[in-house]
């Protein structure tokens, strides 16, 4: 079947004859072969000598173009505008039930969400640069997305509907895999937000700041649940209640988490050993005392052939043990020791303290003050040498640091292997790369709210995108596609995809041979 297509470029309205067929898969195609082009003035098509005598040998008269649909008054005002990211991203959300959970649980908001989120995606710029951003994408019509629409927007979405939209996507996305959980801090200028406090910041910042709490899917690499602390809360303290939202999500379901020292604690472990449908594995810190005497038990014969775990290029010697705890309950205790790494962190330090003495001997006074040199090196007055100092290394301390070096000893209710109990536990990066997405692609690195809503909003808005990007960086380590591009170069790739509406008549521009790859990719239909 064939018609006529009109297609703008730059100043000028090119006319193709285009053929639809279907390819061998039974998908429809089309061909398009350039015929002409209208006439800027006058309006009117204007066909190239060899498609008039084309169509002369077949006997038919050159087509009519219907002026009316397509004036020059018509094309002037039309916009062009870009499609093929934003489709991509409404695709991918369809597909993993993110879009009608999201309109199922805000309905009279979720667009706007959805494009705000988009929005991040693409770009990882300010809020601030969305409004251009709308008014050049075919997308969701929301309507002008100015800073104050935006800032009503993160008023306007409640605490129940969120809470239901957690509700919904946990029960969705709670499969049977580990959900890695861990926190990040969020610094902030604001003193209106209430949960803005002075406390641990792991970004070493001089700000107050809040804690966000994240959980994602170790295998699906998605994020499930997402929650707000107080900035001077510890991660220990938060533990119980993250798992008491979860558990009012997803019932009676088994649930796998997956966390690292910074949660544990006696009164951690109690209650989860008392959480009937929880399987947790966790890393214990050496300042406890069930980390030291597992590791101090397995010292003398850990390092040997038979003990030796090999994963992927690294290799470990690792030993698992069924121990008591509270003389209530049994737990799996997993000790791994890396002789490489412990050869490293003994070379650094060494080299380390060996500055410091250097250091300390040539400016004596200044080491004095200095705190690494106070931990690692006795400086004391002597009259018996030039310097008035002797400088000693306290090599009590050194051995401390290196006790436990190379050391790690990871605990579980679940009967694993410590083989796959330390493949889950490293797997754990995962959330940490969802911190760093949502950190340095989406907007996150600062609050720049002044209210609780808008804050807890922005956030939410964040989460949404944090999903839409993880699936994507799934399905690009799936595909191999990063080895012909990063996600940006993808992203931007698709938005020369472009579209154009004359007189409500949709004129989609042709895909180029690198975009239809692409959509193939991620297993999408290609835009009609």
């Amino acid at each position: 079947m064939s018609s006529i297509v009109r297609q703008k470029v730059g100043k000028h309205v090119y006319l193709y004859d285009s053929v639809s067929y279907r390819n061998a898969e039974g998908k429809p195609r089309n061909k398009r072969h350039p015929i002409g082009k209208i006439d800027p003035i006058t309006g009117k098509a204007v066909y190239k000598p060899e498609y008039l005598e084309r169509m002369a040998g077949e006997g038919k008269p050159a087509p009519l173009v219907e002026q009316s649909a397509f004036s020059l008054d018509d094309i002037r005002r039309s916009k062009i505008k870009e499609h093929g990211a934003f489709y991509l991203l409404h695709q991918v959300a369809e597909k993993i039930g993110l879009l009608g959970t999201l309109q199922k649980s805000i309905p009279q908001h979720w667009k706007k969400i959805f494009v705000l989120s988009s929005y991040l995606v693409v770009t990882s710029d300010p809020f601030l640069y969305c409004e251009q951003w709308v008014a050049d994408t075919e997308c969701f019509p929301v309507g002008s997305m100015s800073s104050q629409r935006i800032s009503d927007l993160l008023q306007a979405v409640s605490p129940e509907e969120r809470q239901g939209f957690y509700q919904a996507w946990c029960q969705l996305r709670s499969e049977q895999e580990y959900l890695a959980l861990d926190i990040t801090s969020i610094s902030s200028y604001s003193q209106l937000i209430d949960d803005v406090e002075w406390g641990y910041n792991r970004n070493h910042e001089p700000l107050p700041q809040i804690n966000l709490c994240l959980l994602m899917g170790e295998k699906s690499r998605l994020p499930v649940y997402q929650n707000i602390y107080s900035g001077s809360l510890k991660d220990v303290s938060t533990l119980n209640t993250t798992l008491s939202h979860i558990k009012a999500f997803v019932g009676y379901k088994p649930l796998r988490i997956v966390m690292d020292k910074g949660f544990f604690s006696a009164r951690n472990i109690n209650d989860m050993f008392d959480r009937k449908h929880l399987r947790w594995l966790m890393a214990v810190p050496f300042t406890s005392h069930i980390a030291r005497k597992n590791a101090d038990s397995e010292r003398k014969d850990i390092d040997c052939i038979d003990n030796t775990c090999v994963l992927g290029a690294d290799s470990v010697r690792a030993v698992t043990k069924k121990r008591s705890w509270n003389s209530k309950h049994q737990m799996f205790v997993h000790v791994f020791y890396n002789p490489l790494k412990a050869a490293k962190v003994k070379e650094a330090l060494f080299a380390h303290i060996a500055n410091l003495k250097a250091f300390a001997v040539q400016e004596t006074e200044k080491a004095l003050q200095d705190k690494e040199c106070s931990k690692y090196l006795n400086i004391r007055r002597s009259s018996k040498t030039d310097t008035g100092y002797t400088v000693t290394v306290r090599n009590e301390e050194l051995q401390k640091q290196l006790n436990y070096a190379g050391w790690m000893v990871l605990i579980s209710n679940d009967e694993l292997e410590a083989k796959e109990a330390l493949a889950v536990y490293r797997e754990k990066d995962v959330v940490e790369k969802g911190f760093m997405r949502l950190k340095s692609s989406l907007d996150l690195s600062r609050l720049r709210v002044h209210s609780n809503e808008r804050m807890l909003n922005k956030s939410f808005v964040s989460f949404i995108s944090l999903i839409v990007l993880s699936q994507i960086h799934r399905t690009m380590l799936e595909q191999d596609l990063y080895r012909k591009m990063t996600m940006k170069q993808m992203l931007l790739t698709l938005a020369k995809l472009r579209l154009q509406e004359i007189n409500d008549v949709r004129i989609l521009f042709p895909l180029t041979k690198e975009q239809r790859k692409i959509f193939k990719a991620f297993d999408v239909k290609e835009p009609v």
